[in-house]
């Protein structure tokens, strides 16, 4: 079992986030998404992009939150997320996003949306948006919209997700 170490990106990571969203993906769109991220200071929080570390300090993975809104109220989109795929499945991703989430949650934030497979984040917390009244601004299967709040005892705004403009949607 290998142990995963996850901090927030540095300036110097750049690179090799890049090449992880790379090889994880068939094409660049996540690495122009992350990049114009970067460039949106209405969007970019410092500290809620998370690099997964080999044990020998080697970036493998990486997980990304910006600020998004959901009924005009402020959230976070969880997007992308990537592991080399010489470290998927080994639980690399994991430790980035669960690493973001905490970050996320000390910061103060509390509602996360993510689009992603029904069968894998759930294990985080993540329930259909729709429970929350919830929708993104697309079709999208009810199953596959998910978000979380990172404190049940604070509302959570319902209404349709806008993300921010390098989403493309």
């Amino acid at each position: 079992m290998t142990t995963w170490n996850a901090r927030p990106e540095t300036a110097d990571d750049i690179p090799v986030v890049r090449e992880i969203l790379l090889a994880a993906f068939p094409t660049a769109a996540e690495t122009d998404i992350v990049d114009a991220l970067r460039a949106d200071a209405q969007a970019w929080i410092d500290g809620l992009s998370m690099v997964t570390t080999a044990p020998d300090s080697t970036p493998v993975g990486y997980a990304l939150l910006t600020r998004c809104h959901v009924g005009g109220q402020p959230a976070l989109a969880l997007a992308p997320c990537a592991v080399l795929p010489s470290a998927q499945r080994a639980g690399a991703g994991s430790a980035a996003i669960r690493s973001a989430l905490a970050a996320a949650q000390a910061m103060g934030e509390n509602l996360v949306v993510v689009l992603g497979h029904a069968g894998y984040y759930p294990r985080f917390g993540f329930t259909p948006a729709s429970r929350f009244g919830i929708r993104a601004p697309f079709d999208v299967p009810d199953e596959a919209m998910m978000a979380m709040a990172l404190d049940d005892t604070r509302p959570v705004p319902a209404g349709t997700i806008r993300y921010p403009a390098a989403f493309g949607v």
